[in-house]
């Protein structure tokens, strides 16, 4: 039975070429999986059809979106998922829900390989290859960009020669990465880090420097998840897709950073995420109101670990799911609204409530009703300072006190 290969497919020139050029360097047959994570763009059904066009014995086809927003987007605002405390993981989170298909795929049609369209020095090729050992341990991987020397001019005279269907003059500037939870933008001008971005980098974000009128929106959350906007019911999908319109308009979610690639070498990117960067800002701040003062604290450390693990491609770990248990359990009691105001590239939260809110007005208030019994407060700082307070004195015991410096005092 001859070998057979899936290939992440996209419905570009690379990945078209790759459909042939995989078969001629290996004698295996290509099943061509094409999967909608919300990045827009061609229908799918044309995509399919262009797949089996350009030599695919196979075409796999999935609406991913749902499920790409519900099971990789939802957990990643539950963690308040920042990279470097900024980006929100658009590209990582989308490559284990792809992975995903592409091993149900090869199951399907008996394949033997993955294949992907990624170089060898970006992020992508080791989320791909790692996500697919971590289901498929007996799936092989290759990317023929990296292993079997398709550079894009071999791609176009290869299209040409065999007179694909996919157009091979047009070239973007820029390499984009997009999906419904934001677009990654690199390469082109943007390599030189001091040059500024031009208003053609930018789609999913309006320029926030002319903003239209304010808009304010009520996100409704349940155990973290948003379920509602100004009181109308939405899916994990329509509350993503929603809010980038809405967080878009305004110019909100716009990142233009320099991050540490998991390969060893620092990279520019520009991102663009209104919908996550709002809802998160939205989310961060339930939290404020509903978790525990120390959980809130170790929940930071683990959300940090827990974000530099999906963008180092270990999405299906043990260590990620022992986090996401963690992470699921501090939402028990993130429910509740918080108001926010979308203006001039600024999402800005300014109002919450929730039934279960650890801020309790009569405690915090400075005004009659005040319950807090401030005449503990002298006693509760003499034990708490007293350690420190015992090391200063062995500090000035043998002579290691603090020097104030001569006529300080």
């Amino acid at each position: 039975m001859t070998e057979r290969v899936v290939l992440a497919y996209s419905g570009g020139l690379d990945t078209s070429v790759a459909i042939g050029w995989i078969a001629e360097a290996t004698g295996a047959e290509v099943v061509a999986v094409a999967v909608d994570v919300g990045q827009g763009g061609e229908d799918m059904n044309v995509i399919r059809q262009r797949a089996l066009d350009c030599g695919a014995v196979e075409a796999y086809v999935a609406d991913a979106r749902d499920e790409f927003a519900a099971e990789y987007c939802m957990p990643a605002l539950k963690a308040n998922g920042l990279y470097l405390d900024r980006y929100p993981l658009v590209s990582a989170l989308s490559r284990p829900v792809i992975v995903k298909h592409l091993v149900r795929a090869a199951r399907q049609f008996g394949a033997t390989t993955v294949a992907h369209g990624c170089t060898g020095k970006g992020n992508d090729q080791v989320r791909f290859e790692v996500a697919t050992t971590s289901l498929a341990p007996e799936l092989k991987s290759i990317a023929p960009v990296r292993d079997l020397a398709l550079t894009r001019e071999k791609a176009i005279d290869y299209a040409e020669k065999h007179d694909l269907p996919i157009a091979t003059t047009k070239r973007n500037p820029f390499s984009i990465d997009q999906n419904v939870w934001g677009r990654a933008v690199e390469t082109g001008f943007l390599e030189d880090i001091w040059n500024e971005p031009t208003k053609d980098v930018y789609s999913y974000t309006d320029d926030p420097t002319f903003p239209p009128v304010a808009d304010e929106v009520v996100i409704t959350f349940e155990r973290g998840v948003p379920v509602a906007l100004d009181g109308v019911a939405v899916t994990p999908l329509e509350a993503i897709q929603e809010m980038n319109r809405r967080a878009g308009a305004q110019g909100v979610g716009r990142i233009d950073i320099v991050e540490d690639r998991l390969v060893g070498i620092k990279s520019r990117e520009i991102y663009e995420a209104p919908g996550a960067v709002a809802l998160i800002a939205a989310h961060q701040e339930l939290e404020n109101v509903t978790l525990e003062r120390e959980q809130a604290r170790f929940k930071r450390f683990v959300e940090q670990r827990w974000a530099e693990l999906v963008y180092d491609g270990m999405w299906f770990s043990p260590l990620k799911k022992n986090l996401d248990t963690f992470v699921d359990e501090t939402q028990k009691y993130v429910s509740g609204d918080i108001r926010m105001v979308l203006h001039g590239g600024r999402a800005t939260v300014t109002g919450r409530r929730s039934e279960a809110a650890l801020y309790d007005f009569n405690l915090a208030t400075y005004d009659e009703g005040d319950t807090f019994d401030q005449s503990q407060a002298k006693g509760f700082i003499e034990i708490y300072g007293l350690s420190a307070k015992l090391a200063a004195a062995r500090d000035e015991k043998f002579g290691n006190g603090v020097d104030f410096g001569v006529g300080t005092l």
